[in-house]
């Protein structure tokens, strides 16, 4: 998406704002929303859609289907309920794939987020004696170091000497390719796995998958992303990119509720290789002959070479709710939004003119999504409160960073002006 967006466009006025979103050709998704509203009934600014996204309208609905389907049918239900649940996941893969830009073979929705790293690390961490370190991103997301500590340890190595931490350069928030490189001319032939967030959760920074993909290759290191933050924020391009493999969830911006189903990429060189390691249970058994009970192990091909379990119906009926708005809306279509309302948040920001806030996500629209992270100097938690008591949801990360998301499935122009209206009176009055 090479869009480039003239700043001069925009103008720091409300009436400018409500005639941008006269002007949206999304603008109807919005009503498609619940909007979180406060004591006084209104609807509050809500730019936490990095966090968890808001529950279209239509889930209670889509979740009742199967409540009915259940009560109605029983155990009948796993083939003649309305969206039979034994292939549930199946109706999920096409839309999902879309979403990330996969092969719909090549995606399944299991499990969660940190338990599919792991499932995944069964698979593509392959330690040997010369090579079993494992690359990430020095600021990853405290889940993912956990998890790749514990794969270390799990297998003999000591994480302090073996996990190996992709920096940014001094005085600087943002990851440079140059300083990855360097990383892999020195210890490529000794690392086995680069994991690395696809979009920063903390700076919002969104990395090149197939640069980094191609560099690793080049190297002979396994590479796989954790999407958490990118999908259904920006193009991935997952079949693309190369990348061996790939994990997120579906609460933040997909919108499927608190604690739901994560979604799993494996590229189709390996999804069709049933000598590649990984744990199994019935549900990646071979379908044909999965319910004969007493068969040896026949792996599917494809991502669902890796679906344990057969599936929550309930949090899966949630995703289908917000999948078929996607569908709708076109992922495309959402992204031109998404950079031009994000784009008016930055030049609005600018605008306040105040030395004490500095964006650290990444000024290209093509280097982020969204979300936008500001650092506010001499300030602490007290002002993300005072945020938080003007009706306005954003989430606060420690030392001094405080993440806006304007979601371009929900979110307004309007409400980004407002946002940055408020925001404003509040430093005044904290005199920041």
């Amino acid at each position: 998406f090479n869009i480039i967006i003239d700043l001069s466009i925009f103008k720091n006025t409300i009436a400018f704002a409500k005639e941008m979103d006269a002007k949206d050709p999304l603008k109807e998704f919005r009503d498609l929303f619940h909007l979180p509203t406060g004591q006084s009934k209104d609807p509050l600014l809500y730019f936490c859609g990095n966090s968890l996204g808001l529950q279209p309208k239509q889930t209670k609905n889509y979740i009742k289907q199967e409540l009915d389907d259940w009560a109605q049918l029983g155990v009948e239900g796993h083939t003649m309920a309305t969206n039979p649940w034994l292939n549930y996941h199946e109706i999920l893969a096409q839309p999902m794939a879309k979403i990330v830009g996969a092969k719909p073979s090549e995606v399944v929705v299991m499990n969660t987020l940190t338990a599919n790293l792991h499932f995944m690390m069964v698979s593509f961490y392959k330690p040997t004696s010369k090579r079993h370190k494992i690359l990430i991103e020095s600021d990853a997301f405290p889940s993912d170091k956990y998890a790749v500590e514990s794969q270390l340890k799990h297998h003999g190595y000591d994480p302090k000497d073996d996990l190996i931490l992709w920096k940014p350069k001094k005085n600087k928030e943002c990851l440079d390719l140059d300083d990855l490189n360097h990383i892999l001319e020195k210890q490529g032939d000794e690392i086995a796995l680069l994991l690395i967030g696809g979009v920063n959760y903390y700076t919002g920074q969104f990395l090149d998958l197939k640069q980094i993909t191609n560099l690793g290759h080049k190297y002979g290191c396994l590479v796989g992303f954790d999407c958490a933050h990118g999908a259904g924020n920006v193009a991935l391009n997952l079949h693309d990119s190369g990348a061996d493999f790939a994990t997120w969830c579906s609460y933040k911006y997909l919108n499927s509720g608190p604690g739901s189903l994560s979604g799993c990429f494996v590229h189709e060189r390996h999804g069709n290789n049933p000598n590649l390691n990984r744990f199994s249970g019935w549900w990646n058994h071979d379908k044909a002959s999965r319910f004969n009970m007493r068969q040896e192990f026949k792996v599917l091909e494809g991502a669902e070479g890796w679906q344990l379990s057969n599936p929550p119906i309930l949090s899966m009926a949630a995703i289908k709710a917000s999948l078929d708005i996607f569908e709708s809306a076109s992922m495309n279509k959402l992204i031109e939004k998404s950079k031009l309302l994000t784009a008016y948040l930055e030049y609005l920001l600018k605008d306040l003119d105040n030395k004490s806030i500095r964006i650290i996500t990444p000024t290209n629209p093509k280097e982020r999504g969204c979300q936008l992270s500001i650092q506010v100097i001499n300030a602490d938690k007290k002002l993300h409160n005072a945020l938080t008591d003007h009706g306005i949801i954003t989430d606060w990360r420690e030392p001094d960073v405080i993440r806006f998301a304007p979601v371009p499935l929900y979110n307004s122009f309007e409400d980004v002006f407002k946002m940055v209206e408020q925001l404003n009176e509040i430093l005044t009055d904290y005199d920041i």
